[in-house]
Parts: C-alpha cells; structure tokens; sequence
C-alpha cells in the first residue's frame, strides 16, 4: 500500500459513523441511526480525527459543528456513501426483489394499516411488504424507508405529500345495551371517559370537547393512556367512552364491535389530517403499487 493511502478497512466503519453525525448534527440521534450507543459513536469520530490528525468537529454542550476539514471531509464522505448505497441498491435490485417498507406511527399501524393488510395480499401477494410502526419522525433521505404516512396540520405537510384523509372526533363505546346516546351532560354523569394522555392533541381528551359544548359532568373515573390505539382497544372491551378518531375506527364501527353515540352536531373536525410521503429515490414498481393501494384504501375510508 503506497504511504499516503490510509487503509480503507479501518476508515470504513468511523467514516460512517463521522457522516451519520454530520447528517444529523447530532451524536444522539447518529446512534439511534446506526443502531449504536453515543459512546460508540463518539469513540468512532474521534478515532478518526487521531488517524486523520485533525479535528473535525466542535463539541459544545448541546450542540456539534464542523471545523473547516470537517465539514470538507463530510461533503465528500457523504456523497461517496451515496453514491455506494446507490450502486449496491441497484446491483441487489436486479437479482432480489427488494421489500417496500411503509412507516406509520402505532396506533395507525394498529387500528388502520393493520385491519386492511389482508386486502393488501391478497391484491399484491409478490409484494414484500414491511411495515415499520414507529412514533418517531423519519427522515426518508436518510433511513431505509419508502413510503410514510404522517398526523399534521395542513400548514405543517411537507411539499409533495399527498392527503389520505382528515381527522373526525366523536365518541364511541362498545355495543351495549342502552347505550346509544349522548344528548345532555346527565349522560355522561357516572360513567368511565377514556382519553389519549398527551397534552398536544387537545382534541382527544374529555376537557376540550366538554367545553366545547359548555357540559359539567361527574364521570365515575377517566382513565388516560399513552397510546391512541391502548384508548380503542380499551373501548373494545367495554370499559368506557372514547372520542373516536372517525377514519381509524372503520373496521370496529362496520362490524359492530363499536358504535357512534349520537351526540347533537357532527363528528368533530380539526384541522389535522393524514398525509402521505414518497422518498426521492426512483420509485420502483412495488413501490408505486403500494402508493396505488394506499390511495384506494383513503378514498374506501
């Protein structure tokens, strides 16, 4: 090997580590990338800058960025990596049918992707479909995802994505007898309030949509839960009113396992919806079938 070449297999692994960091900005979320402890990553940085006898980045308490070589080197580590991916992606492609994986948050991949996966193979049985069920924003440059259905306000979609459907709040119990309406606060009173137990969706907890309607109730108990899906499930079984997000109920309303109370007004709107993203990648033909499926999937609910 001529003196000035650095052995490559050595370079590899703290290169990827060093360009994970530089995507992100951040040695958190670069180990949560690759699958690897902050120490680990940091070791692997730092390895680099002792072979490279240089400093590549400015380590402050919260915050990394780039000395001048740094932010050198990562511009062309960057692109090389791509530019690898991309031709190892290419070569496999031709060979093994490559598998379209869908990110969606829990409680979507529960209560609506979940339901409708059956319809999905029976239609594409030579799709490979991969869900990855995951409350984390993902980066579709960056993670090895195609597709990615997304909760935000309209003003908040990033360009190009396409919109599923919209949100529709009402409350919702299991089939019992007696229990078909919500006309006046008395009929709330003694009874158990399931909601959603975070604190930026208003929407879906008891306090907004009583005060909306300017109700005062006694309810037996409210029990609150981390996740939406854990709220729906716990209608299911018969321990206490929900409010129902409309479009994600579909398959429990239909078959009866839920019912809609009649409440005065409509279901609630907000102005949140559900929103599709495509990665920038060239859309491969399984991928493009997914995107079809899903779209008709919308339109159906």
């Amino acid at each position: 090997m001529p003196a000035n070449l650095l052995p490559l297999n050595a370079l590899m692994e703290p290169l990827r580590g060093f360009v994970a960091v530089g995507r992100h900005m951040s040695i958190t979320q670069a180990a949560h990338e690759l699958c690897l402890s902050q120490s680990a990553v940091s070791r692997q940085v730092q390895a680099l800058e002792q072979r490279l006898g240089v400093k590549l980045l400015q380590r402050g308490h919260r915050a990394v960025t780039f000395t001048a070589e740094g932010e050198r080197l990562f511009r062309e580590a960057d692109a090389a990596l791509r530019q690898l991916q991309q031709a190892v992606t290419s070569i496999s492609a031709t060979n093994i049918p490559q598998p379209v994986t869908v990110s969606a948050s829990i409680g979507l991949t529960s209560l609506w992707l979940l339901p409708r996966l059956g319809r999905f193979q029976q239609q594409h049985p030579a799709i490979d479909l991969r869900v990855a069920a995951s409350n984390r924003l993902v980066n579709l440059d960056v993670d090895d995802v195609d597709l990615a259905i997304r909760y935000c306000a309209s003003a908040d979609a990033p360009n190009g994505a396409r919109r599923l459907f919209d949100e529709q709040i009402a409350p919702v119990a299991s089939t019992q007898p007696g229990r078909h309406h919500l006309q006046s606060p008395d009929d709330l009173d003694g009874s158990v309030l399931l909601e959603y137990d975070d604190a930026r969706r208003p929407w879906l907890q008891w306090r907004d949509w009583l005060q909306a309607r300017s109700w005062k109730v006694r309810p037996k108990a409210i029990l609150r839960f981390t996740q939406y899906d854990q709220v729906v499930h716990s209608a299911l079984a018969g321990q206490g009113i929900a409010l129902g997000r409309i479009p994600l109920l579909g398959s429990w309303l239909e078959g009866g396992q839920l019912q809609l109370l009649d409440t005065p007004g409509k279901p609630q709107g907000t102005d949140h919806a559900y929103w599709l993203l495509q990665d920038n990648r060239p859309h491969r033909d399984g991928v493009l079938a997914v995107v079809s499926w899903l779209l008709a999937e919308a339109g159906i609910t």
